[in-house]
């Protein structure tokens, strides 16, 4: 897979062009200092983006793992959803969203069409965000792979903890670049455990995607994150794969 752009923006949202595709992750574009008040807890948001909506451009895709935490899509990403033209995520989701939304099951493909005619393939990847015990809802990851390399793929791992679901992404799919949502996320009014990948959860995918380019997201910009970026690089350096891990600006163009 050729040309692929990476912008990150902040917490779970980044920009890929793949393809001549331009793909969203997670749109979250609200200011810091934001509470987003629940039933059970308030979500409490730290960072700014690095860019706004509306100097993105065009965006052909949103691929959203999951529309029914604030920190995955918060007020102006949610009002920014019907500015895509497709928005990929879970099929609980896409009934909840309608419009432009298009659910996808586990494994299930969908082939995505860019400008220049090149075709982009999409597959929903199991995730489990959290505890086997929690039910947090259903979240979903994605595999993108090019119709000419379709064995050279992204994976964008959405809100998942490590378990056999990702390994078997791993199993399916040669991952040259992974993008895994990290931090170990930890919001104590729902219990103890993680609901995001720990640095030792990243350790772990990066053994199974052996080729892969590291990228960590959604590891800052809110408060429930309980591991930092620090945390992140020392664990990898001690087990001697920092190297495999790629940091990219906000708000800076990053070839992949």
């Amino acid at each position: 897979m050729k040309s692929i752009q990476f912008t990150y923006i902040g917490g779970p949202t980044a920009l890929l062009e793949v393809n001549g595709l331009r793909l969203l992750t997670d749109p979250t574009f609200d200011p810091a200092g934001e509470e987003y008040v629940t039933s059970m807890y308030t979500l409490q948001k730290l960072a700014s983006p690095a860019m706004l909506p509306e100097s993105l451009g065009r965006i052909d895709v949103v691929l959203l793992s999951h529309d029914h935490h604030f920190d995955n899509l918060d007020c102006s990403g949610r009002a920014f959803l019907t500015r895509a033209k497709t928005v990929l995520t879970t099929r609980a989701g896409a009934e909840r969203l309608g419009g432009n939304a298009v659910g996808l099951a586990p494994w299930q493909e969908i082939e995505i069409q860019a400008p220049n005619g090149k075709v982009l393939r999409v597959t929903g990847t199991p995730a489990r965000h959290g505890p086997i015990d929690g039910d947090r809802g259903p979240v979903t990851g994605f595999v993108l792979t090019s119709a000419d390399l379709p064995q050279s793929a992204i994976y964008v791992s959405g809100d998942t903890v490590w378990y056999e679901g990702v390994a078997e992404v791993g199993a399916r799919f040669d991952v040259r670049i992974a993008i895994l949502f990290m931090g170990a996320a930890r919001v104590p009014e729902v219990g103890p455990e993680h609901l995001t990948m720990t640095a030792d959860d990243g350790i772990k995918a990066a053994h199974a995607f052996g080729h892969a380019v590291i990228i960590p997201l959604h590891y800052e910009g809110w408060r429930h994150f309980s591991e930092s970026r620090r945390q992140i690089e020392d664990a990898f350096r001690s087990a001697g794969i920092e190297h495999r891990l790629k940091w990219p600006e906000p708000g800076k163009i990053t070839d992949i």
